[in-house]
């Protein structure tokens, strides 16, 4: 085991407001009384509903699925009955098809789970329908299928894993806990990863603003030769899937490609935690960790939520708003999403419930470019945002597209370093819609 460090070029040092909660422990959240389940909860193929209105279901149960390549089951997070499949408000902001749960308290375990053995004893191809069959999806927020990204195309050789516990995102400390409480699971988690994709290479980049993380998990690894600790520069968006590549391995990933083009996989550390949890227990994915924090949130914490839970429950466990809330954001300030109800059920890239009152939540009015080229200064991905804003804005999007806005990572360092305060985040973001609608038209 080693210790290095790295970073990558552009970013911004925003205030990150993680004192909040960053010693809050982990606590449970009050089991629940209802769950709203949606069936779209990952990228790719949604899930169809494998029961229906009346039926008893049990903790753990697999009730929605697809048959898409690309695409996470979905299980019950409680015991209980189901008292609706009907379309339900998701945090998109539309209505998603879910299963509504009603609790019997029992928390009674599904027959089909049981522990699938000793990794020694699990093949790579186990594994993956191990993983698959758990519904684990990227914890990170991009909820990606964890099957899909550890089934890489044969021609595409992996040789390095890099667990992202980097964690740059104001205000969230759900995965600096986990690593702080629960190394041992995520450095499980990792092997079985490595197992899986048969690599040898494991790397866990922290960023070096949570010391304890990394000598928690450096003291889990410390006789491991084939583990490395990366202390990364604290930078946002240092969490970055190809900032976090470039940093570790020197490696870019080309325009419009992935990870596998580089030979590696990069993995989030809750969903490394997901993972080891699995392989241990043989229970899915039906939980996990989120940070509830804010200037508009009375008790900040870190909860262990099962999926499903109305995040309304969730706060009312923090003690409820401090006042009157100016925005309510599931995620991060730079790339969460803002809601208009505290109905949303938690899901499985809920990473967390930000409330900030109304003085903080104010935007300033925005006024012409003053070319000053802050944005192009620090974008990570090398772009022009003030460009490819300007002609988004024209609705020409050719123009934009010319000018790689789609390789726009859209983590907002462009909107945050503006002195005209211009939303350029937003109209790239725009941008990358019309060209995605344009293209499926032709």
């Amino acid at each position: 085991m080693e210790i290095k460090e790295a970073t990558f070029h552009g970013g911004i040092h925003p205030s990150y407001f993680k004192d909040y909660t960053k010693d809050k422990v982990i606590k449970k959240a009050a089991p629940p009384k209802t769950v709203v389940i949606p069936m779209q909860q990952h990228i790719g193929a949604p899930c169809e509903p494998l029961v229906k209105k009346g039926d008893e279901v049990k903790l753990g149960q697999k009730i929605g699925d697809s048959k898409g390549f690309v695409s996470a089951p979905i299980h019950a997070s409680v015991s209980g009955k189901v008292v609706a499949v009907e379309p339900r408000f998701h945090n998109s902001g539309k209505k998603v098809l879910s299963v509504v749960i009603e609790s019997d308290g029992l928390d009674t375990l599904h027959e089909s789970i049981k522990s699938p053995g000793k990794l020694k004893d699990l093949s790579s191809e186990k594994i993956k329908t191990l993983i698959r069959e758990s519904g684990i999806v990227g914890l990170g927020g991009a909820t990606f299928p964890t099957q899909v990204k550890l089934s890489p195309p044969p021609e595409k050789k992996i040789e390095a894993v890099i667990l992202n516990g980097a964690e740059c995102e104001p205000y969230l400390t759900a995965d600096h806990r986990l690593m702080v409480e629960r190394p041992e699971e995520i450095v499980f988690g990792l092997k079985v990863i490595l197992k899986a994709l048969n690599v040898e290479k494991g790397y866990i980049g922290i960023e070096d603003n949570k010391p304890d993380a990394i000598e928690a998990i450096k003291k889990v690894v410390e006789n491991d030769s084939n583990i490395v600790i990366y202390k990364l520069h604290t930078k946002y968006p240092q969490g970055a899937e190809k900032q976090l590549i470039k940093a570790i391995t020197g490696k870019e990933v080309p325009s419009g490609g992935l990870p596998a083009d580089v030979g590696v996989v990069v993995q989030n550390v809750g969903t490394a935690a997901a993972i080891g949890n699995t392989i241990k227990t043989g229970i899915p994915l039906i939980e996990r960790v989120v940070t509830i924090t804010g200037s508009g949130i009375k008790e900040p914490q870190n909860l262990l939520v099962r999926l499903g839970v109305p995040i309304k429950d969730i706060i009312e466990q923090c003690g409820g708003f401090s006042e009157n809330p100016g925005k309510i954001i599931m995620g991060g300030p730079m790339m969460g999403v803002a809601q208009f109800t505290t109905e949303i059920p938690v899901v499985k890239g809920t990473s967390g419930i930000l409330v900030l009152n109304k003085e903080d939540s104010k935007l300033p009015e925005p006024f012409n470019c003053i070319r000053c080229g802050k944005c192009v200064e620090v974008c990570p991905m090398n772009l022009m945002p003030l460009y490819i804003s300007s002609y988004t804005l024209h609705e020409m999007y050719d123009k934009a597209e010319e000018f790689h806005a789609m390789d726009c990572i859209e983590c907002g360092s462009c909107s945050y370093i503006c002195p005209s305060r211009r939303p350029l985040v937003e109209s790239i973001r725009l941008a990358k819609e019309e060209i995605k609608s344009q293209k499926s038209k032709a």
